[in-house]
């Protein structure tokens, strides 16, 4: 990676750029992607990366909740399968969730919120994955989460996940992208996605979590329902929250 790697610089040069050539740019900058991968937009990014970087220096990894749909299983298998790549799937510490469900149940989440149970199976596990990383490649858009992403800027500094000592630059080539765009791209180039889609699943979770959407309805409405529709992160992307 260049140690001189300057997010304000990259989003400057970078901004009005295509996915392609923003990570294009990252793979430059830094040698190496790694992409995390749950939904449609993630398998839009490893079709990309894939394009402009050795499979080798691409990295993908994604995280196993325990929760998760079956279509969601099937999927991720696919994915491996249809690009040939190695998927690093993560879980969550056994007996962290154990100690949840003993204490407050399968499903204290509706209750209380969402954030202790994600915490525990989403948050520990993508930190234990991201920790001494320098670059990480993420599907967010602007218009996925007005309350959340408006903000977002292609080039990041995480200070949620990296430190002073270890810094850890978040890339997001599909800011500027809306949900049409990703599709019209995975139609376009026949790209693997979720069944759970054609079913008016359009953000998709854990299956506790997430319910299909109704017309008109934004589409983070699907996710923690019961909750308040304001802050709709699960804690992957908690700088979001911060910058509100």
């Amino acid at each position: 990676m260049m140690a001189s790697f300057q997010t304000a610089q990259f989003v400057l040069e970078h901004d009005q750029a295509s996915p392609k050539d923003i990570l294009r740019a990252a793979y430059a900058a830094f040698s190496e992607l790694t992409l995390s991968f749950s939904g449609a937009e993630d398998v839009v990014l490893i079709d990309l990366a894939l394009k402009i970087a050795p499979k080798e220096k691409v990295h993908v990894f994604s995280l196993d909740t325990g929760r998760l749909h079956p279509e969601t299983y099937a999927f991720i298998e696919r994915v491996r399968e249809h690009y040939g790549i190695e998927i690093d799937v993560r879980f969550p510490d056994t007996q962290a969730i154990q100690a949840l469900v003993r204490e407050k149940g399968l499903f204290s989440f509706y209750r209380d919120g969402h954030q202790e149970c994600c915490g525990i199976r989403k948050v520990a596990p993508l930190r234990e994955r991201l920790q001494g990383l320098t670059v990480w490649v993420t599907g967010q858009r602007r218009d996925q989460s007005p309350g959340t992403r408006s903000t977002l800027q292609i080039a990041e500094r995480d200070g949620a996940f990296g430190s002073e000592a270890s810094p850890l630059y978040k890339i997001n080539p599909l800011t500027h992208w809306t949900s049409e765009d990703v599709w019209t791209y995975i139609r376009m180039f026949d790209v693997p996605y979720n069944p759970l889609h054609e079913r008016g699943f359009v953000s998709i979770g854990c299956e506790p979590c997430t319910r299909p959407t109704l017309p008109h309805q934004h589409e983070r409405e699907g996710r923690w329902w019961w909750e308040d529709q304001g802050g709709k992160e699960c804690g992957l992307h908690v700088a979001n929250l911060a910058s509100r």
